[in-house]
């Protein structure tokens, strides 16, 4: 919002479009009634909405060109460059492109990206971030450019079209080492009502439903609603009687249901990479206070990470149930008093 703050870009009088839009008090200085948001981050989305401010799904379905595009984009090469393009997109003939992006997630390339693309007008540096704007877009945009990032994100194929990914979401083009050790710690015996938390794009609980007949239901929990639709699409084909079901929900908040099981592999990092353990402590605490007495909880994180003691005070029987390259896997029973 600097530009903005220092008069170097006026803002519209008409509709704003913030693409991965985050809340925070330099957008508040702005009138909040002209600003559609699209945030696929739970969590993230749910602070913009207690704001006051509209979130919607997909910005490109009511067909609305804006005369003004914010846009924080993600880490993620492939991603951020669709998203780039995205914006651009979306933006009315004569409209603005502003991108901010923190100098650890890559700001020199974002900024070369956009000016590739479709040519900047300035750029400022502050508060170890670099936001950078384009001119008014008309002509000088490169189209096939434009096309062909604009598939750089693209659902596709993995693992010799065993399942469908994307850029951008945990793990995108291969099958995650520790989700693979934890399912090769898994026992055949699972039965019952479970839940996947953080599910991705649905791996373990694709391995679930293959090994485990007696599973009755199963609900997968992600923050990620790009990671979820992938989900909903690998697991369409599975022959399975359980019914399953696909919840877009931030696991640090606490589960609306109990379950016979739980299975995750938690996040332990922020988009910056930095590492947050107490996001995985959180997502052990929502597991125990989900399931019911004697339920049982298989979870993998790196070794390094602090987890024991959230785990102890919390379940009545916890134990390694596997260790390899530098991950290991937990088994613990929720006890029964």
């Amino acid at each position: 919002m600097l530009p903005f703050a220092q008069g170097q870009l006026a803002w519209p009088s008409g509709p704003v479009l913030f693409l991965r839009a985050r809340d925070g008090a330099a957008l508040r200085q702005f009138p909040l009634s002209q600003v559609v948001c699209e945030q696929s981050f739970r969590p993230d989305a749910e602070l913009l909405e207690r704001a006051g401010l509209r979130v919607v799904a997909d910005a490109a379905e009511d067909g609305v060109r804006y005369p003004l595009v914010l846009v924080l984009p993600p880490r993620q090469r492939e991603e951020a460059r669709a998203l780039l393009a995205r914006a651009v997109q979306l933006a009315s003939p004569g409209g603005v492109v502003v991108a901010a992006m923190t100098n650890n997630e890559g700001a020199k390339s974002g900024e070369a990206d956009l000016k590739q693309l479709a040519g900047l007008a300035g750029t400022l540096t502050k508060f170890h971030c670099r936001t950078f704007w384009t001119r008014p877009l008309g002509e000088g945009t490169d189209e096939a450019m434009l096309r062909q990032w604009s598939a750089l994100d693209a659902p596709r194929r993995i693992e010799g079209g065993r399942f469908l990914s994307r850029p951008g979401v945990f793990a995108w083009n291969r099958i995650d080492p520790a989700s693979a050790l934890l399912v090769e710690c898994l026992p055949n015996d699972i039965a019952g009502h479970g839940a996947d938390l953080g599910a991705g794009w649905g791996f373990l609980s694709l391995s679930l439903l293959a090994r485990n007949s007696a599973i009755t239901a199963l609900d997968l929990y992600e923050a990620e609603a790009r990671a979820l639709a992938l989900a909903k699409e690998n697991l369409s084909p599975v022959a399975s009687s359980a019914r399953v079901e696909f919840r877009w929900h931030d696991v640090t908040a606490g589960l609306p249901e109990r379950y016979d099981f739980i299975v995750s592999n938690p996040p332990f990092h922020t988009q910056s990479r930095a590492d947050r353990p107490d996001i995985g402590q959180r997502f052990i605490a929502a597991a125990a206070e989900a399931l019911k007495p004697g339920g049982r909880l298989w979870l993998v994180a790196n070794r390094h990470l602090p987890y024991e003691q959230t785990l102890n005070e919390r379940f009545g029987d916890v134990r390694v149930a596997g260790e390899r390259d530098g991950f290991k896997v937990i088994a613990a029973i929720k006890a029964r008093r």
